[in-house]
């Protein structure tokens, strides 16, 4: 491999992108550049280093010793780039994950950073749960997100930074007429015998159920049988209304037509959130979504632990890390 003169830096983001995809359909959908275009763009770049990046085949991409030799250069000098235009107000938006509309950990923390850097664009994605989220901010489609990181393979987490928010206090929703639904408040013991929606068999959000079953153990309450994955409120409602099953949610869940929201009680059952990056990610809008993050959770007081809170030992001692 030889070193030309001059490199275009789109040409290494080409490179990166279907080094870690794999994929070149899936490589030119998240640059938002045409397929043929992006094939292209790494033939150039194999010409210009006078060596083969790829193994192509009809069904898979590999990189060769060359492209895997390359690659850790290339994010390096994409990195460098992005550091160099955001040090002169040019940075690119900054893509911010919150899980679902309507929820308002997350909204409320970027609001606060719009409001501390408005010469910065940050972008609001959904991508449901912190599982498939953590996937898409490893592999750079994603800069940011929230979720109980404690839920997330040790594997992940080792390529995330994160920050912890909230422990926000937990709920259930209910049917109208559920007998529990009279209820100002709902105490974990009333729900022995129930079987609890909690996302099982969700792909996107295994945290959460995970979060769920170490609740229930021990109560008497079963996590519901997967249901089918529905996109959209509506799909959602349409299902819970059909399977009738109480839903774990937290206490700001958005209410739904024929439903009510109940705290939790005895204990008071807290869902650890966190603020969620990819590790060596250099960003200004990031520096003001880490500093909102501060500033929210210690003017509502969103890390204090309720007398009778319940959390799990193994959220408390990762939430008393910060990375």
């Amino acid at each position: 491999m030889s070193a030309p003169a001059h490199l275009d830096p789109r040409l290494l983001r080409a490179f990166v992108a279907v080094a870690e995809e794999l994929h070149f359909t899936r490589a030119a959908a998240r640059l938002y550049v045409a397929q043929q275009a992006l094939s292209r763009d790494v033939r150039r770049l194999e010409r210009e280093l006078g060596a083969e990046l790829f193994v192509r085949t009809t069904r898979q991409v590999t990189p060769t010793a060359d492209g895997e030799r390359l690659l850790p250069y290339a994010r390096r000098v994409l990195q460098a780039q992005d550091d160099l235009l955001a040090a002169f107000g040019q940075a690119r938006p900054l893509l911010v994950d919150l899980n679902s509309p309507g929820l308002a950990t997350g909204r409320l923390v970027l609001e606060r950073a719009r409001s501390l850097a408005p010469e910065q664009e940050l972008m609001a994605r959904y991508e449901s749960g912190l599982t498939h989220a953590a996937g898409e901010l490893v592999a750079g489609r994603l800069d940011a997100s929230f979720g109980r990181f404690a839920g997330l393979p040790a594997a992940l987490r080792a390529g995330l930074g994160h920050q912890p928010v909230r422990y926000e206090p937990m709920a259930v929703v209910l049917p109208e007429g559920h007998p529990l639904a009279r209820l100002d408040r709902v105490p974990l013991s009333a729900l022995a015998g129930e079987s609890v929606y909690a996302g099982a068999g969700n792909p996107r959000t295994p945290e959460w159920t995970d979060l769920a079953h170490r609740l229930f153990e021990g109560r008497g309450i079963h996590v519901a049988s997967p249901a089918p994955l529905a996109v959209g409120e509506e799909e959602f409602q349409r299902i819970m209304d059909k399977t009738r099953n109480p839903i774990l949610a937290v206490q700001s869940f958005p209410a739904m037509h024929s439903t009510v929201v109940r705290p939790l009680v005895d204990p008071v059952p807290l869902s650890p959130v966190s603020l969620v990056w990819r590790k060596g990610l250099a960003h200004p809008a990031l520096d003001a979504l880490r500093r909102a993050a501060s500033q929210v959770a210690t003017e509502k007081g969103w890390l204090g632990v309720p007398d009778g809170g319940w959390i799990p030992a193994a959220d408390a001692a990762v939430m008393s890390v910060h990375k």
